[in-house]
Parts: C-alpha cells; sequence; structure tokens
C-alpha cells in the first residue's frame, strides 16, 4: 500500500506530508484547489515523465517521496534485487525535479534511472481516469489480465519455459549449421591441403636439421677441390717422396764407400720422408672424413625447398606446418562430425517444438474458457453502471504457428456500446465516461486476480450522477476490500462510501504572499459538511446538510 506522500515545491503545493490508510480514499475540493497537481507529483514519483514547469515558481527545485509497503513476495521486491537495490521493509521512491528540465531518480536512497523507477511503480501503483490508456492499450497487458483472471500463471509459466528452451535450441542449430556450411565450403581445399602435407609429412625441427647439413656438404663440395690439388702435390708426377727416396738411395751409396759427411743429409731426408708419408695418411683420413654424396645434397636441397614453399603456401613456418595439418584434418573430422551433431540438433529441435506447442496448446484452451468467463464477469458489472445494453468481448485470436514467449494468442479488450453498433478497441468506441466505466467494471473483476495494490482513479464518476455515482461507489468500495484505493472524485455518492476523506484547498500564505495547495483529513462533521458541498454546490442549505448526513447515514 501508499503509507505516504511528501511533496515538496511542486506547482502550488510548497510543502505536504500526507499520511495513507488502507481502504477506500477519496479527495474531494473545488474545481482548481490542485487535486490534479497533487497526482501530478504522485505521478512523478512514480517515474512519470518530469517537467520544469512542476518545479515552484522561484525554487531550484522540488522533490516528492512516495512510502510503499509491500508483501514479501510482490513481484517489485524480486526487481529490486535483480537491480542490487536494498530491499528494505519500506521502498521509498524519490524523484527531484530541476527547474533547468533535469530529474533525478532514487529507490531505497540508490540512485536509478527513470525507467527503472517507472518499472518498480506501475507494478504498484495504476492511475486511471476517463483519459487514461495505459491499462486498456497494450495488448501484453490484456493477456496477462486474462491470464491473472483465469488463473493461468503456471501455464504460461510453463509455455515460457518451453519457448526459452526451443529457442535456445534453435540458436545451436542455426550456429551449428553455419559451421557445417563452412566446413562444406573449405571441403575441397582441407582434402587437397590434407593430402598434400600427409605427402610431404612434415616434422618439427627438420628444416633446421636440413639447413645444416645442406651446408655441411656444402662445405665438403667446397673442399674437395683443395684436397685433388694437394693429393696432386703429394701424389702427383711431381710428388717429392720419389726423387727425395732416390737422393737418399744415392747418399747412402756414397756413405757405404766411405763418405760418412753426407749422413746427416741422409737423416734429414728420411725425416722429410717420414713426414710426407704421414702427410699422405692425414691427407687420406680427410678425405674419408669430407666425402660427400653429390645425390645427397641434391635430395637434402629438395626437400628443403618443398618444405619452405608449402610453409609460404600456408604462410606459417616449416616448423608449423605439422600444425596446419593437424588442423586441415580436424576440419574434416568436424565436418564428419558436425553433420551428425546437426542431425542431434535437429532431433533436439523437433522434441522442443512439440514441447511448446503442447504447453500452448494447453494455455490457448485456458485462455479461450478465461476469456468467456470474464467477458460474463464485466457485463454482469454493466447494467447497474447504467451499461446494460453494451457488451464486453474478449477478442481472442489464436495462430497455432506462432512461436512466442506469451503462446500462441493475442488478446484484446473490445467492446459494443450499443446493439448494433460495430465492436471495437475501447478507446476507440467508448466515450470517456463510459470508458471510464468500462474500466471500474474491469478492475472490480480482476481485483484479487493480478491488480496492482494500489488502485488510483482520478474523477471517473465525471458526468454522472444519481444511480449510476452510486454504483460507482460501490464499486469502489468493493475494489477497496482487496487493495488500496485512491479516488479522486465530485460526486457525493462515491465520496460517501470511502473509508477515508480527504479536502483539498487553497491556502492564501502570508496575507497576499502566496497560494498554496493544502490536504486536510476531515472528521465526521467536516466530512458531512462537505458531501453537503458536494450536493448544493456553492451555497450549502440545511437541507444539503440533511441529505449528506442521510447519505452517510445509509451507507456507513
Amino acid at each position: 500500500m501508499l503509507n505516504a506522500l511528501s511533496v515538496r515545491n511542486i506547482v502550488l503545493i510548497d510543502q505536504l506530508d500526507l499520511a495513507l490508510d488502507t481502504g477506500m480514499t477519496v479527495l474531494t475540493g473545488e474545481t482548481g484547489a490542485g487535486k490534479s497537481i497533487l497526482l501530478d507529483a504522485l505521478t512523478l514519483a512514480l517515474g512519470g515523465r518530469g517537467d520544469a514547469s512542476l518545479v515552484r515558481q522561484g525554487q531550484e527545485s522540488g522533490q516528492v517521496v512516495a512510502v510503499l509497503q509491500l508483501p514479501a513476495a510482490h513481484p517489485a521486491r524480486a526487481a529490486l534485487r535483480d537491480n542490487a537495490i536494498p530491499d528494505d521493509e519500506d521502498v521509498i521512491l524519490r524523484r527531484v525535479q530541476f527547474a533547468d528540465g533535469r530529474t533525478r531518480a532514487f529507490i531505497n536512497d540508490q540512485p536509478v534511472s527513470a525507467s527503472l523507477l517507472q518499472r518498480i511503480g506501475s507494478q504498484i501503483v495504476e492511475i486511471h481516469g476517463q483519459h487514461d490508456d495505459r491499462a486498456l492499450v497494450d495488448v501484453a497487458t490484456h493477456r496477462a489480465a486474462l491470464d491473472a483472471f483465469g488463473e493461468l500463471s503456471a501455464e504460461a509459466d510453463a509455455v515460457r519455459a518451453a519457448w526459452a528452451d526451443l529457442v535456445e535450441i534453435q540458436q545451436a542449430v542455426k550456429e551449428q549449421e553455419a559451421k557445417v556450411a563452412e566446413a562444406l565450403a573449405a571441403e575441397d581445399y582441407a582434402r587437397h591441403t590434407v593430402e598434400e602435407l600427409e605427402k610431404l609429412k612434415p616434422q618439427a625441427g627438420e628444416e633446421e636439421e636440413l639447413s645444416a647439413r645442406r651446408q655441411q656438404l656444402q662445405q665438403a663440395e667446397k673442399s674437395a677441390a683443395d684436397l685433388v690439388e694437394i693429393d696432386e702435390i703429394l701424389n702427383g708426377p711431381s710428388a717429392p717422396s720419389p726423387a727425395l727416396s732416390g737422393l737418399m738411395r744415392r747418399l747412402l751409396r756414397k756413405i757405404d764407400s766411405g763418405g760418412e759427411a753426407f749422413q746427416p743429409i741422409v737423416d734429414a731426408l728420411d725425416a722429410s720422408l717420414v713426414t710426407l708419408d704421414r702427410a699422405g695418411e692425414a691427407l687420406d683420413d680427410l678425405r674419408r672424413e669430407m666425402a660427400y654424396d653429390p645425390a645427397e645434397l641434391d635430395a637434402v636441397e629438395e626437400r628443403l625447398f618443398a618444405l619452405r614453399a608449402a610453409a609460404r603456401k600456408h604462410q606459417s613456418s616449416c616448423d608449423e606446418l605439422v600444425g596446419v595439418l593437424e588442423k586441415y584434418q580436424s576440419d574434416l573430422e568436424t565436418l564428419q562430425s558436425g553433420e551428425s551433431r546437426l542431425k542431434g540438433l535437429l532431433a533436439e529441435e523437433a522434441t522442443a517444438r512439440a514441447r511448446y506447442k503442447e504447453a500452448a496448446s494447453a494455455l490457448s484452451h485456458g485462455r479461450a474458457k478465461a476469456a468467456t468467463a470474464l467477458s460474463a464477469a464485466v457485463e454482469a458489472e454493466l447494467p447497474d453502471l447504467k451499461l446494460g445494453a453494451a457488451r464486453f468481448i474478449v477478442d481472442h485470436q489464436r495462430d497455432a504457428e506462432r512461436v512466442a514467449a506469451a503462446g500462441f494468442d493475442q488478446i484484446a479488450f473490445h467492446v459494443q456500446t450499443n446493439p448494433g453498433t460495430a465492436a471495437g478497441p475501447l478507446l476507440k468506441v467508448a466515450s470517456g465516461g463510459e470508458l471510464s466505466r468500462f474500466l471500474l467494471a474491469l478492475k472490480v473483476v480482476l481485483a484479487d486476480r493480478g491488480s496492482a495494490p494500489v488502485l488510483i482513479f482520478d474523477e471517473i464518476d465525471t458526468g454522472v450522477g444519481g444511480a449510476v455515482a452510486d454504483a460507482i461507489g460501490r464499486r469502489l468500495a468493493r475494489l477497496a476490500r482487496t487493495v488500496q484505493v485512491l479516488t479522486v472524485t465530485h460526486a457525493p455518492q462515491v465520496a460517501a462510501r470511502a473509508n477515508r476523506h480527504l479536502l483539498i484547498e487553497k491556502q492564501m500564505v502570508e496575507e497576499g504572499a502566496f497560494m498554496r495547495t493544502h490536504v486536510r483529513p476531515l472528521d465526521k462533521p467536516a466530512r458531512q459538511e462537505e458531501v453537503a458541498r458536494m450536493l448544493a454546490g456553492a451555497e450549502i442549505t440545511p437541507e444539503a446538510r440533511a441529505a449528506a448526513k442521510k447519505l452517510l447515514s445509509a451507507v456507513g
């Protein structure tokens, strides 16, 4: 319920603190006293559109605070928790309007957006008037109202859950189809690449090994000419060993003949021949060590060039070719497994679609029954509201192929105001007075099923009187048994039905300084005087006072 409303510097209201109670509260007063200003202030606190003109003249800002008490399980509390807002015992909505047009919004003293304030506020308070369309135009609201009346929340939840499952699996199917299509488009290239690289058989580190071996073979090839030249000098036609050996033999014969003087030369020649023999052996060892096969060099270079060409083709290094091969092998495996996965997902989608259709069909059947019952219940209220010739129609359009969170159905509230006239949407067919009475009948029927806990009616009795006004008052009083009702009225029959009566009046402050709107709770004598004023007009007669006393006694 709305416990309290505090207003500061809004139009004619300089300072107002209003305590409210359960049941039905009426607000009355002469035209221009500020009833609409009070509702504008409350609308601002509930997240309505801000306007710089709302700030009292000469002030920098105005402020409205609404204090609301809610059951622990009310959806607004869940919305608060979802937005990390403290879920205190009372829910305090506060809106500051600045004179430059800016506004700031708060819930439980935490800054929030105006849209969140509006969303929370709309779950708690509904404001209705002759020209109000918030509860009557939105088709989604009609469907939700019908579900609440038919007690179909469990069925509606089942449809939403089945729809969510279906949407999730449809998204998975879409993504898998994209993967399979992509794999199919690249299949030929992938197969060619796999065949090419499997034939090449690249190995990690192979390029480095081949490059090192190639360098060794190239070095061996370059050194081969030097070995040939050395061999030619040591072992060729001009080799020194035969000449030195011949010389040493001649000198040995001379020594044998007594020429001992040649012995040092013979010893030196012998040492030289030993050295030359060692040089030859070293040459043989080096030749064996540096031996190479030209065919091996060709093979190494061919392999190295093939690896590097493949790396350039795939924009990778030679060592990364192993990963390239694995990727394309995986792509081909993905294509095969992806097609199997897609078949599985399509089967799951068919199952999810069947579950959705089953749940949506059950909900649609329940809505059809609820639509008939709701039409009958609303029409039962119409005769006392002088709409006995009118019909209230729940237009139920069903599309079994529709996939939506709300199911197959489109729901719209239509009326036929007179026999022979065309039925149509409330706002297009009903006049202002008729609209308010249709709305009241609908709210009475829905009062204990999905209604906001606070209902505010702004002069919905305008243009009616007598029995119709009394019927409106009785229905507002019925509503007040289950929800808190505040109504702005000019009808004494409505005012007499209230549990509490607030008078809205203008006051002069400081002898002509400025006017302000004041709200005064009325006790029993003051209330009787106000009802008499509503009956008589400007001059309250004894007859009006007597009629007011009788009216209050009759409904009390």
